[in-house]
């Protein structure tokens, strides 16, 4: 009987990995939203990190973040680095602009899990009002398509996408 129940255990345990293996080898999240604001106004709050963060959704998680930004902090180059209890370690790098419709990072994770990401910002104008999206996409490697198929990447951080663009619509629209 114990034989026949670690058998089972092996097979489902095997099974489950085999399942895994076949999940994708990428993963992409995207949220968007619309803001009554003209693209420029949104633009600065994004391309800035400094702005960035005054409606980064990790941000607010944890107030006692430990971050730092290199000496450029707007555009092509600028660069923040965090550490958190709650967010984990990181930093982010703005590598390509063109103002007033698109920002596009490097995200890069140490903690709690090694990761390496690509993000961007799409703005489009929509008459008085601006589409803004988020997206962010990366390799999936064996640990993450196992742990997707407990968890849904797409459903665990566009929540946070969502209410970050939620920040940012509040911030913008308020002033």
């Amino acid at each position: 009987m114990i034989k026949t129940i670690a058998l089972v255990i092996v097979a489902a345990l095997a099974l489950l990995l085999i399942y895994a293996a076949t999940r994708p080898d990428s993963f992409r999240v995207e949220r968007s939203t619309r803001i009554q604001a003209p693209p420029e106004k949104i633009y600065a709050l994004i391309h800035d990190l400094k702005g960035f963060n005054r409606w980064n959704p990790y941000e607010k998680k944890d107030p006692a973040i430990k971050g730092q930004y290199s000496a450029v902090t707007a555009g092509a180059g600028a660069r923040y680095g965090w550490e958190s209890d709650k967010v984990g370690v990181g930093s982010m790098e703005i590598t390509e602009v063109a103002a007033p419709s698109r920002v596009a990072m490097k995200l890069d994770f140490v903690k709690p899990f090694e990761a390496h990401n690509q993000v961007e910002f799409r703005l489009r104008p929509e008459g008085g009002a601006t589409q803004v999206s988020w997206a962010m996409q990366g390799p999936s490697p064996f640990v993450s398509k196992l742990i997707g198929v407990f968890i849904s990447m797409d459903r665990m951080i566009g929540q946070d996408f969502e209410d970050g663009l939620a920040n940012l619509k509040s911030l913008v629209e308020q002033h």
